[in-house]
């Protein structure tokens, strides 16, 4: 089973590009604040790149906002890249359907 949730804020407007293939795509930045405090008393927060096809793309482009909350359902995807040597893993998350919150 490959799903995930996360609720969190828009750090970067997606942008709408077009494959080679017609496609829409997007890709959306989310800040995720953590569930616990640090020493400081705040909350760190993690970064996430979330992609956008078609529709959720061209409807999540045109409507949100940067610090707007969202709730992001999706999939993982991963991959592994090697480089001088060294393995790179990286993850993303397709978005399978965006719900704007209310802030």
């Amino acid at each position: 089973m490959n799903d995930c949730v996360l609720i969190g804020r828009v750090a970067a407007k997606p942008e709408i590009r077009t494959t080679s293939r017609g496609n829409t795509v997007a890709d959306m930045v989310l800040d995720v604040d953590r569930n616990f405090r640090n020493e400081d008393g705040t909350r760190d927060k993690d970064t996430f790149q979330i992609t956008l096809w078609k529709g959720i793309a061209e409807e999540i482009a045109s409507t949100v906002k940067i610090g707007q909350m969202v709730a992001v359902k999706g999939r993982l995807t991963g991959n592994a890249n090697e480089k001088e040597g060294r393995t790179w893993y990286n993850t993303n998350i397709i978005a399978e359907r965006v719900d704007i919150l209310r802030n």
